[in-house]
C-alpha cells in the first residue's frame, strides 16, 4: 500500500499510540475508571478519518444516535475504513503498551500519571485536531451505552 507524506505521518505507531493515549484521558476524564480497548481503539479509528472528525458534535451531550441519524456518512465511512485503520493503529497501541504510558488491568487501559501531557499544544492544526477528536471520543462514545452498543451503531464489529 502506497501512502502519501501525511499519512505516513499520521498513521505512524507514535502517533496512534498518542491516539489511544488521548482516547484513555478523554475516558478517565469523564468515568475515572479504566477505558476499554474497543473504546480506545474505536474513537481512534474515528479520529483518523476526516469526513468523521469534521462531522463530530460540539459537545459529549450530544446523544450518539441523533448524531448518526444526522450524519448517515459515519456508518458508510466506518464499515469502510475501520478494518484497514485498526491495523493501522494496533502498533500504536502496542507501542503504548511495550512503553508503559498505558497498562492494562482486567477491566480496561489506564494511564501512567503523568506520563503524557493532558493539553495538546504541539503539532500542526490537523495533528491537534485528531487528537482532539481521540480525546473527545474517548468520552463520548461509552455515553450512549454498552461498547458493544456503540459497534453496533457505528456498524462495525469487535
Amino acid at each position: 500500500m502506497e501512502l502519501s507524506r501525511e499519512e505516513r505521518a499520521l498513521y505512524n505507531p507514535a502517533f496512534t499510540a498518542l491516539l489511544c493515549i488521548r482516547a484513555v484521558q478523554g475516558h478517565a476524564k469523564a468515568y475515572e475508571t479504566p477505558c476499554p480497548l474497543p473504546v480506545a481503539v474505536t474513537a481512534s479509528i474515528m479520529a483518523l478519518q476526516p469526513a468523521i472528525r469534521d462531522a463530530l458534535p460540539a459537545t459529549a451531550g450530544t446523544g450518539l444516535m441523533g448524531w448518526l441519524e444526522a450524519n448517515q456518512h459515519v456508518r458508510i465511512e466506518m464499515s469502510r475504513n475501520a478494518t484497514a485503520l485498526a491495523a493501522v493503529v494496533r502498533p500504536g497501541l502496542l507501542l503504548a503498551l511495550q512503553s508503559r504510558v498505558v497498562f492494562c488491568t482486567t477491566t480496561g487501559l489506564m494511564l501512567k500519571p503523568r506520563a503524557v501531557s493532558k493539553t495538546i499544544n504541539d503539532g500542526t492544526q490537523q495533528t491537534r485536531a485528531v487528537q482532539q477528536a481521540a480525546l473527545m471520543l474517548g468520552r463520548w462514545l461509552p455515553s450512549t451505552g454498552s461498547i458493544g452498543t456503540v459497534l453496533t451503531l457505528l456498524g462495525v464489529q469487535p
